[in-house]
């Protein structure tokens, strides 16, 4: 947000697509989406999503509910998830509720983490 430049008039460096400085998006406690969310940055829910995201990272906070598809190269769930889950790296924090089919080339389940559904190695 803030930077050091030599020209103080000058603007900042744009921010790389899909890559360390791409955009976070988070979703407040208090909202409840209903539809399709795609983003090519990291994604944080701490509301209730009725629908399909899809996001380079996507972090379900401890309040989240997600009730759709989720597809993104890294997962990690401290919420609710009903669905389909599609990613590479799949961490399930101790508070993580999960009912849905995981595909994953990476999982990390702590204790007290529940889950009902298949995994499924990605080939």
């Amino acid at each position: 947000m803030f930077s050091k430049t030599s020209d103080p008039t000058s603007a900042p460096a744009p921010r790389a697509p899909g890559g360390g400085n791409a955009a976070r998006s988070v979703l407040a406690g208090d909202l409840k989406i209903t539809g399709e969310i795609t983003s090519s940055g990291g994604v944080e829910v701490y509301g209730e999503i009725d629908g399909n995201i899809a996001a380079d990272t996507l972090t379900i906070g401890p309040e989240g509910r997600i009730s759709g598809s989720v597809k993104a190269a890294t997962v990690e769930v401290k919420g609710h998830v009903d669905g389909k889950i599609s990613c590479d790296s799949f961490t399930m924090r101790a508070t993580a509720e999960v009912a849905a089919d995981v595909t994953y080339a990476t999982v990390i389940i702590e204790t007290g983490a529940r889950i009902e559904g298949r995994f499924s190695k990605a080939g």
